[in-house]
């Protein structure tokens, strides 16, 4: 196995935060109030949301957690799937928009 991206890795949050303890405190409250179940958001939802931005960002421990909080919550495989292609189709669209400052960029 590579040394990259070892889903044990996750359990050594607790040694992050307690290395920067102001910043990790705020951090957790930040992360807390996004994972919140009484909002407008249902936390199926939100986990949805959470996977999308993490396939775009290609987060692999991203990935783990907010699959398997979404399934937690609710969400189907059919739900992911769908997710999946929702991000990409975001992704590339970005892709598209920057073709299009690179055409603007290219007539200078």
């Amino acid at each position: 196995m590579s040394d990259y991206q070892i889903p044990s890795d996750l359990g050594r949050v607790p040694e992050l935060l307690a290395l920067a303890p102001a910043e990790g405190k705020a951090f957790l409250a930040f992360n807390h109030s996004v994972e919140r179940s009484d909002g407008a958001i249902p936390r199926k939802y939100r986990e949805l949301i959470a996977l999308g931005v993490a396939f775009t960002t290609q987060c692999a421990y991203c990935i783990d957690v907010h699959t398997r909080q979404a399934r937690e919550h609710g969400a189907t495989k059919e739900e992911i799937a769908e997710t999946a292609f929702v991000a990409a189709a975001v992704r590339a669209g970005g892709t598209l928009a920057h073709a299009l400052l690179s055409l603007r960029l290219a007539d200078r």
